[in-house]
């Protein structure tokens, strides 16, 4: 499910005026957003450089591992998609039989106009108006308002993925257009959740390794994120994930236990056993109660995997650009970074006045004042002196 990456796009995009409710909710709650100083963003790129890890290890999925790249499922609730696909498709079903019993009504209208005896055709006029009515009406509210939303799980491609080419130390991210597309990133200065602590996200349960692009190293206007591999269960899982990927990158594949590689094609147990990514945590410390609710929940877990297969059959293989396949090969151009001026020129307009939002301020952040001041207070004159 791409709910998060599309979210992301369309918060870069939002207009002024979208964001007044956001405002009204900040002055009303007394938070107000804190944009990062350069210091600190200088501090995580440097704390990416080191090791963290001697257990380095790739959970995956991992679509490609060679000497010269490494490819990983991203996405962050990319495992968890199946519900949307259910109801896309109940929906879709629900247009294509009416769509259906119109065609036969008028089929039978057909017939009976042909026939000699020319019965009353009216009995056949009303279904056709009535069915054909709700078909098309359905199906303009579905393209008009659903299909954004389908288009998360089905009709689109199957995965979202990361590759890491250490000839040209670049990073690549394979998104649909609608989540902000396919871009090429540097190496040097990426941050990660699973480098320190300090940017560790809810101690790695129940959500992947998160990797992070500040504006000041995508030349973009705004940052870029993406969520690398399955969920975690600690923040030690996260940590030899991210370390993984930095040998790779910083070292080369030597010296790295080589991992599984997954296939592209839709399997079955591709969709069932995501479902169960991160929760090990929960199973272990769970309570008999809580493990015996579990398990007479397990049919909405099928039931949910069967809506991930579905979403995986409809959709289709991820391509990346020929230029991106030939990187790092000899002879071959390197990609160029993807800049502000590789956007269209709405989307131009609408990053540069959102430009604010992402800034970067340089500097330190000030330091906050440990005791509050007072001003003197100031005698009262007595009454005599004022007369």
């Amino acid at each position: 499910m791409y709910f998060f990456e599309w979210g992301s796009w369309v918060m870069k995009l939002e207009p002024e005026e979208a964001r007044k409710d956001d405002h009204k909710l900040e002055k009303k709650l007394g938070t107000k957003r804190k944009l990062p100083y350069a210091s600190e963003d200088d501090e995580e790129q440097a704390d990416a450089r080191i090791c963290v890890s001697q257990t380095p290890k790739s959970r995956g999925p991992v679509y490609v591992f060679n000497d010269t790249s490494l490819e990983i499922r991203s996405g962050t609730l990319e495992a968890k998609r199946g519900l949307i696909s259910i109801i896309s498709m109940s929906i879709i079903a629900l247009i294509l039989i009416e769509a259906g019993l119109c065609v036969k009504s008028f089929m039978h209208l057909i017939e009976h106009l042909s026939s000699p005896k020319k019965p009353s055709y009216w009995q056949h006029i009303y279904p056709i108006i009535f069915l054909g009515t709700l078909a098309i009406s359905k199906s303009y509210l579905y393209i008009r308002y659903g299909l954004r939303f389908s288009r998360l799980e089905i009709f689109t491609s199957r995965h979202l993925l990361i590759r890491f080419n250490r000839k040209t130390q670049q990073v690549y991210l394979h998104r649909p257009s609608y989540c902000g597309g396919i871009v090429t990133l540097p190496w040097k200065g990426v941050t990660s959740s699973g480098a320190s602590e300090k940017t560790a996200i809810a101690s790695g349960i129940g959500v992947p390794l998160f990797l992070y692009w500040s504006p000041r190293v995508t030349g973009t206007l705004h940052p870029e994120g993406a969520w690398v591999g399955k969920a975690g269960n600690n923040q030690a899982e996260l940590r030899d994930e991210w370390e993984f990927i930095r040998r790779f990158m910083d070292e080369g594949p030597q010296g790295l236990p080589r991992p599984r590689i997954t296939s592209h094609f839709p399997w079955p147990w591709q969709a069932f056993t995501p479902q169960f990514e991160g929760l090990t945590h929960y199973f272990r410390r769970a309570s008999r109660t809580t493990k015996v609710g579990l398990l007479l929940i397990c049919p909405a877990f099928l039931i949910i995997g069967l809506g991930h297969w579905l979403s995986l059959l409809l959709c289709w293989k991820p391509r990346w650009p020929k230029l991106i396949r030939q990187a790092g090969l000899p002879g071959k151009p390197i990609p160029p970074l993807t800049t502000l001026a590789d956007r269209p020129p709405h989307i131009q307009e609408r990053l540069r006045a959102n430009a604010h939002l992402w800034t970067v301020r340089p500097g330190k952040r000030p330091e906050r004042k440990t005791g509050a001041t007072f001003r003197r207070r100031q005698p009262k004159p007595n009454n005599s002196e004022q007369s």
